[in-house]
């Protein structure tokens, strides 16, 4: 298992008693665990115990996996990570453009969860300072210390792996990136997941940026190749023109 510090707080949501305290005791020789069986009290315990990751049952007797991924996510930048006992390919696309960062079939071994698991909660880091300058793109502003994006003044509700792949992009202006390197960058080295999740998360973010998602101007694909942010001139930072 990926090990890591005891600050990182997870909380495992699943109404099968059997996986449930299997993951939570697995996970708690490494990281502060909490749990619920259902989504009511998985709101509860979310508020108080306020994780940096979800692990998240699709199928609750009372709430939709996918929604409540949604609605956690819209509360703070937490990372989700999916549980399913559904392989389709298209359930997986449904539940990354629900936000979540990550995806694992059951049955699982322990092993992988936890290597998955530590990927994850790698993405929570400190800000070098050369990272916590504005990006000013005309009316598109990216702070990555508030982490909040700005269009036209008015906010972009991005879940937190989409802001960490619009601030990677934006952040190498004109760079093509290639999903591989895109997944090692953002995703995390370890991330051994569907390398298909960069187009899913590059379509999302497109909805919510672009002028018309279907022909867009800030995130570009470079065909055979993969994807790049270009803007006309160069960003500034903190408002003044990068020279």
């Amino acid at each position: 298992m990926v090990m890591a510090s005891a600050t990182h707080k997870i909380l495992v949501v699943d109404d099968d008693p059997a996986i449930r305290n299997l993951i939570y005791r697995f996970l708690s020789q490494n990281y502060q665990m909490e749990s619920a069986e259902d989504g009511k009290t998985a709101r509860a315990v979310f508020d108080q115990f306020n994780p940096n990751l979800v692990i998240l049952d699709v199928n609750l007797p009372d709430a939709n996996g996918y929604q409540l991924c949604k609605e956690l996510q819209s509360r703070t930048d937490v990372l989700v990570l999916l549980l399913t006992s559904r392989a389709d390919e298209n359930d997986k696309i449904h539940g990354f453009s629900q936000g979540a960062d990550d995806y694992i079939t059951k049955p699982f071994s322990l092993q992988e969860l936890g290597v998955r698991v530590g990927a994850l909660l790698k993405r929570h880091r400190p800000l070098k300072v050369a990272e916590q300058q504005r990006l000013i793109f005309d009316k598109l502003v990216i702070d990555p210390v508030r982490r909040e994006v700005n269009l036209s003044d008015q906010p972009v509700p991005l879940t937190a792996l989409e802001f960490n792949l619009l601030h990677f992009l934006a952040s190498h202006p004109g760079r093509v990136w290639r999903r591989a390197e895109l997944i090692k960058e953002v995703w995390a080295s370890d991330y051994i997941g569907d390398p298909r999740v960069v187009d899913v998360h590059i379509g999302q973010i497109r909805k919510k940026i672009e002028i018309d998602s279907t022909q867009p101007e800030l995130i570009q694909t470079v065909r055979g190749v993969g994807y790049k942010f270009e803007v006309p001139g160069k960003p500034e930072l903190n408002g003044k023109a990068e020279r």
